[in-house]
């Protein structure tokens, strides 16, 4: 028997909407091999994208989501395990492709493990107050792309 997706609350929509723009960066990146484009120039954007908008979307996560679950919950406790190995990927210069394809198929594992698992399980739980908060800390703005050098097109 097929399962009909959850709908995603209105609180963690917005994180839904990030979690779409992480999966179009790893298109991205497998684009720039496809296309054997310089690593650096990958690089450069992946940088960009980090600083801009993966930072401060495991802020919020870390901060006002994966608090409902608590800190002893195995959930929780992997995803800030995945965040941890993310940032040590992205914040790395060396071994810059090698990087790149780990950044590539890890993000986009812990983008599903999120959506698929944690997400649900958060919603399921998650009071009013809690969802107030992170809709609260969280905006939905408009995802501005950087387009000085759009290497995947």
């Amino acid at each position: 028997m097929k399962q009909n997706p959850q709908k995603r609350d209105k609180a963690l929509q917005p994180l839904s909407r990030d979690h779409h723009h992480g999966l179009l960066l790893c298109w991205k990146i497998r684009e720039g091999f496809k296309r054997n484009i310089e690593v650096n120039r990958i690089k450069l954007y992946i940088d960009w994208f980090y600083k801009e908008h993966l930072l401060p979307h495991f802020e919020v996560e870390e901060k006002y989501v994966f608090t409902i679950l608590g800190n002893e919950n195995e959930l929780t406790n992997r995803a800030i395990a995945e965040h941890r190995r993310l940032k040590r990927l992205f914040e790395s210069s060396t071994e810059i492709q090698g990087n790149l394809s780990l950044i590539e198929e890890e993000l986009e594992s812990h983008i599903r493990f999120e959506e698929r698992i944690l997400f649900s399980e958060i919603q399921n739980i998650a009071t009013d107050e809690q969802l107030s908060e992170i809709q609260i800390n969280h905006s939905d703005t408009k995802f501005a792309d950087n387009l000085t050098d759009p290497f995947w097109e």
